[in-house]
């Protein structure tokens, strides 16, 4: 699904010591499973993340997407990508505080109507939420409630790749795994990139990618340590 070819991202261009967020490497990522990127703070998952959802471009190199270079296209073509293909799930949440649980889900729909609520309602009954906590806004709710409603909002319009950066570092550990048990079973479909440098949510992962420095370290299949 994503080919990557000598990805690099400087920042500080202009200046005598650049920045080299990612160094500049290649890497191939499955069409479906629970894909980990690991590693401390500054080694370049989350730019890399950025790279792979088109929030950001590279310096140099190419990233291709189903065989299409997402790094030359578009703008209008990008967020269409986004909004149609892609799932963002962060540490914060981003629930509008104004809006009930359900409300925060269907923002995102590409659709109104009867059956986008239902939808909504469907997945957040799946993620152990009842109909008391629908109608309650973000204030209201559980940290884990509160990320179970953004995975939701991210999943509304099935998008065949979910990136989700850092979602267990606010929640305890009952709720994180609560968490990637739900990103786990989305995963059996689709693609589900989870940027973290927290090994234990990982120990399900179909590959893990490690990082280091702007650059990947290792890889490795099944999770293993």
């Amino acid at each position: 699904m994503f080919e990557i070819k000598n990805i690099t991202m400087i920042y500080d261009m202009e200046k005598e010591e650049k920045v080299y967020a990612l160094g500049g490497f290649d890497l191939t990522l499955p069409d479906k499973g629970l894909v980990g990127i690991i590693g401390p703070s500054g080694s370049g998952k989350s730019t890399l993340m950025y790279c792979l959802s088109s929030l950001k471009k590279p310096t140099s190199g190419e990233i291709l997407y189903n065989g299409k270079p997402i790094t030359s296209i578009k703008e209008r073509e990008r967020e269409e990508l986004r909004r149609n293909e892609f799932g963002f799930v962060f540490q914060r949440h981003f629930l509008v505080p104004y809006m009930d649980a359900v409300a925060n889900v269907t923002v995102a729909a590409n659709g109104s109507g009867k059956e986008v609520r239902e939808r909504a309602e469907s997945l957040l009954k799946s993620f152990g939420l009842g109909e008391r906590e629908f109608r309650k806004r973000p204030g209201k709710l559980s940290g884990g409630q509160r990320q179970r409603v953004a995975i939701a909002r991210a999943m509304m319009n099935s998008p065949k790749v979910l990136f989700a950066d850092e979602p267990t570092a606010a929640l305890d550990h009952e709720n994180a795994f609560a968490v990637m048990d739900i990103l786990k079973e989305y995963a059996r479909e689709n693609l589900v990139l989870v940027i973290t440098h927290d090994h234990s949510v990982l120990k399900d992962a179909d590959l893990l990618i490690e990082m280091w420095d702007g650059m990947v370290s290792a890889v490795k299949e099944g999770g293993a340590q």
